[in-house]
């Protein structure tokens, strides 16, 4: 209370309100003064967490492919697989950390035990690494093997890259979130700043991975694998210190309760209620009017047709009434039509969601075949070596450089076209530009492929730098990958944020990562499905060990074709989708076709 008189008498002086009208709080519970907590300096000091945190992420991921083929002794298949499976893991974790900071811990303790339990993991498989896996010392470096490990050296080292995976999983949406959570979407200025942040927060995570991708990949190519660990470790301490530090600045949304409850609320009262003859207009639903009508302080969704079976839950039937007036209500039997609406918005949220998978298929090609198919091609240029898995780089300078045209360029040009208030293409469009340019990254990777096999050597051993073909033509497909997440991964980020209620703003970002899991774990079945089916009649297969003897070409070009498939069903479901209507924000519904492609 005296927060919030302190505001109003600020607000009487400077005639301007002094605290957020967002619903964030202080670290104290209170109310959040703008001028004194969360904007660009909490949101800087995040998004150097984020930057130093990625690199930690990336001085493992970017390089395990070949640590798996080099130290751990697997084949190249097998390898792809693990990475996919281990990578995905990361981003079903996420999941869990989404709904612990929806539901119990808040985003801040949720982003600073997870942190905690990455720092963690790194120092393990830095141990691990030092002490006993990469023997004799420099092994790994492509030239000299690695001894065999045991039973209790390989568990070791895979309770490490797993326990990473939980730290950072579940770290990642909580901390996207969180750093939204400091600009305050219902002020004009901090809303548009709001937006930019997540442009901002991509570029974060991959400037942090530049160092991964060009320094650490570098030396750990060499062999010093440990070093490489180490660094990371020191990175994530460096992040977990610099988060807390900002802990005065940050604003706060409390925690809105188990979100899954209220779900099957929802489920069970509409369907109690199947038979019932429901009334034509929707003004007779429960809390249609406002009043008992919002989560946990959340702002009050208004009422949308569409999915109509639902509304039975929000029915006021005789027996309701009964209850009310004896004082007593079953959530089980009555829901508001707010929390209705929170099923509707997931439930819109799903087909689009769906389509984002296969991308996720192609991206984490970069992380697999990309760095297998850059190692069978000519890797020095001018007496200097090109480690593969540094060809990322290019991914991320191409990022870089496509967040700066579409912000600075192609948006301010689209919304002088459209000659509107609009801020130039719609989330929902540029997932699908998105998609267009992941059908170009693979066409390209397919091309590179035919032309790196004419020049190949078919009878090497090994088959490292097999090919005369030079490293640098993966460019093409790197840059347009790159391009792509612009497109595809920060539209994402913002479609996910902005069309999640309140009380599941982690989740929104949970199914960013999720869908890179999934892609993942697809990514791994399909390189197993072509495997065997490419590998009847005692043929090599698609992608066999000695690359030479395989069509990788096949394998991108199909990839191609699916992704178009799935940009076709994605134009579909674009246009059937609604987006949510906030109390207050209703004036968005004339703009509600903004969201069509």
């Amino acid at each position: 209370m005296a927060c919030l008189e302190l505001c109003k008498e600020v607000k009487f002086k400077e005639g301007q309100e002094a605290c957020t009208l967002d619903g964030s709080v202080d670290w104290d519970g209170r109310p959040a003064i703008r001028a004194k907590s969360g904007g660009w300096v909490a949101g800087s000091i995040i998004l150097l967490n984020q930057g130093l945190a990625t690199l930690a992420f990336f001085g493992v991921g970017v390089n395990l492919v070949l640590f798996l083929t080099r130290v751990m002794q697997q084949n190249n298949a097998d390898a792809a697989n693990s990475v996919s499976k281990w990578t995905g893991t990361v981003y079903i974790f996420s999941l869990v950390g989404a709904f612990l900071s929806d539901s119990y811990w808040g985003r801040y303790k949720t982003c600073a035990i997870f942190q905690l339990i990455f720092v963690v993991g790194l120092v393990s498989l830095s141990l691990s690494a030092y002490l006993s896996l990469v023997k004799p010392k420099g092994c790994g470096d492509g030239k000299t093997p690695c001894g065999t490990h045991s039973s209790m050296e390989m568990a070791l080292f895979y309770f490490s890259i797993y326990l990473v995976a939980l730290g950072n999983g579940g770290y990642q949406p909580s901390i996207c979130t969180f750093g939204a959570d400091q600009f305050d979407e219902e002020n004009p200025k901090e809303g548009v700043s709001k937006v930019a942040f997540f442009s901002y927060f991509y570029l974060a995570l991959n400037l942090g991975s530049l160092f991964s991708n060009t320094i650490l990949v570098y030396f750990e190519d060499e062999g010093m694998w440990a070093l490489g660990f180490w660094v990371s470790a020191g990175s994530a301490f460096a992040a977990l210190v610099l988060f807390l530090v900002g802990t005065p600045r940050y604003r706060h949304f409390k925690p809105s309760g188990n979100p899954l409850s209220r779900f099957c609320q929802v489920i069970v009262s509409a369907v109690k209620k199947w038979r019932v003859q429901m009334p034509p207009s929707a003004g007779d639903l429960y809390g249609v009017d406002g009043k008992d009508s919002s989560t946990n302080g959340s702002r009050r969704i208004l009422h949308t047709h569409g999915f109509k079976f639902l509304d039975r839950a929000a029915f006021i039937s005789s027996r309701d009434l009964d209850d009310q007036n004896h004082g007593l209500k079953n959530p089980w039997r009555l829901c508001p039509v707010t929390q209705v609406e929170e099923v509707k918005c997931v439930l819109r949220l799903l087909p689009i969601w769906l389509c984002t998978i296969l991308y996720s298929v192609v991206f984490t090609q970069m992380a697999s075949l990309f760095v297998e198919q850059g190692a069978a091609m000519k890797t020095t240029i001018a007496n200097f070596r090109i480690p593969p898995a540094s060809m990322s780089g290019f991914d991320i300078l191409s990022v870089a450089t496509f967040i700066f045209i579409y912000r600075r360029v192609l948006d301010p040009l689209v919304g002088r076209i459209k000659k509107s208030d609009s801020k130039g293409l719609t989330e929902l469009q540029r997932m699908g530009v998105g998609l267009v340019i992941a059908v170009m990254a693979m066409v390209s990777a397919g091309i590179l492929e035919l032309y790196r096999l004419k020049y190949a050597r078919r009878d090497c051993t090994h088959c490292e730098e097999s090919s005369s073909l030079s490293i640098l033509w993966q460019i093409p497909q790197y840059a347009c990958i790159g391009a792509s997440e612009v497109f595809m991964y920060v539209g994402q980020l913002e479609f996910f944020n902005a069309q999640t209620p309140d009380g599941l703003k982690s989740f929104g970002s949970a199914l960013c990562m999720a869908s890179i899991s999934l892609g993942n774990y697809v990514s791994s079945l399909l390189v197993s499905m072509v495997m065997k089916i490419s590998t009847e009649d005692h043929m090599p297969g698609w992608i066999p060990g000695n690359l030479n003897k395989g069509h990788l070409d096949r394998f991108f070009f199909l990839l191609a074709s699916l992704t178009t498939i799935d940009l076709v069903v994605y134009v579909g479901c674009a246009k059937w989708f609604k987006c949510i209507e906030l109390e207050g924000r209703s004036q968005e519904k004339d703009d509600q076709d903004e969201f069509r492609v």
